[in-house]
């Protein structure tokens, strides 16, 4: 983040009509708006290994849906529909102009919403790793089910349903789906995110010993309400939208980054959804370019270039 800062960043607030507020940053007026909409249990900053570069560029929004970061939290606000809806007004009352749109996984679900909805406010639209077709309770449980399903919605789930542990991250970490494929490991790690809490207790929970990409999530976890999470595990978050209608009513350029399909031992589907959905995607899309990438989900983070490069792809036209 000190090379976000160094580029001219701030973070800012705004407050809607309906007294909710929507925390962000912005970027340096060099060329025209981008406005970044982060997945699931993160916040704006986990854009920082493009920011720098994007602002050179673009003037660069990037918002906390709410849920997350420093936006509100509100279970009231949390569906597709609602946050869209802010983001909406967002645009036409602070970014203020007809803009690019980048949306990473449900936030490229928010994202396709805006461009479906009003068309006028929006030039250009790159969905990153979206989990269209695999993002309802019965899609995402299809088979084995999906990674998002066993290691985030199932775990909210349970945590609202019990009072022994509070702390949401260390909860996580003791009842996640990845960290019991390490093995022996699991315990270990947890042992050492108690200590760890017990000595920084206003500090996101770091593990030295541990690859940071590993457990990059645990940077934004304490700003993260599990009540989000919940609302993708009983359906609510994607009520009265229609998939399909939402996709093939998107006019305006759209750049398709779909990370590479893979399955656990298990069966369990490891990644947003199947070489299928992503066929159904762009067969719906009027003007899409599809990119593909060995990748884990957070393809911005993972190859920050094939990110950068299609920002700069949507703006040349």
């Amino acid at each position: 983040m000190k090379k976000v800062w160094q580029a001219g960043f701030e973070e800012k607030q705004v407050t809607l009509p309906d007294g909710s507020a929507i925390n962000y940053g912005e970027g340096p007026k060099n060329g025209p708006a981008l406005l970044l909409i982060h997945g699931q249990s993160v916040a704006w900053e986990n854009y920082d290994t493009v920011l720098p570069e994007l602002s050179k560029s673009f003037h660069v929004f990037a918002a906390d849906c709410y849920g997350h970061g420093q936006s509100s939290h509100n279970a009231n606000l949390y569906s597709c529909r609602v946050n869209a809806e802010a983001l909406l007004w967002f645009i036409e009352n602070v970014v203020k102009e007809s803009c690019y749109l980048s949306g990473h996984s449900s936030g490229g679900i928010l994202a396709a919403w805006i461009a479906a909805n009003a068309p006028e406010w929006v030039k250009g639209l790159i969905l990153e790793d979206p989990p269209f077709f695999h993002v309802t309770p019965e899609e995402i449980q299809e088979g084995k089910g999906a990674f998002a399903w066993h290691d985030g919605y199932v775990i909210t789930h349970s945590f609202l349903r019990q009072d022994d542990i509070t702390d949401y991250p260390l909860y996580y970490l003791k009842n996640s789906y990845l960290l019991s494929l390490f093995g022996g490991l699991q315990g270990k790690i947890v042992r050492s995110a108690v200590k760890y809490r017990q000595q920084n207790p206003d500090q996101p929970i770091k593990i030295s010993w541990v690859p940071h990409t590993w457990l990059r999530m645990l940077l934004y976890m304490d700003n993260y309400d599990p009540k989000f999470g919940d609302t993708f595990y009983n359906g609510s978050w994607l009520e009265g939208i229609d998939q399909e209608s939402i996709l093939r009513s998107i006019k305006c350029p759209v750049i398709y980054l779909k990370a590479n399909t893979q399955y656990g031992k298990d069966g369990v589907l490891y990644a947003a959804n199947t070489d299928e959905d992503a066929n159904q995607i762009q067969s719906m899309l009027a003007n899409c370019k599809r990119i593909n990438r060995k990748s884990g989900h957070d393809i911005h983070y993972e190859h920050p270039d094939v990110f950068l490069s299609a920002c700069k792809s949507l703006s040349a036209g």
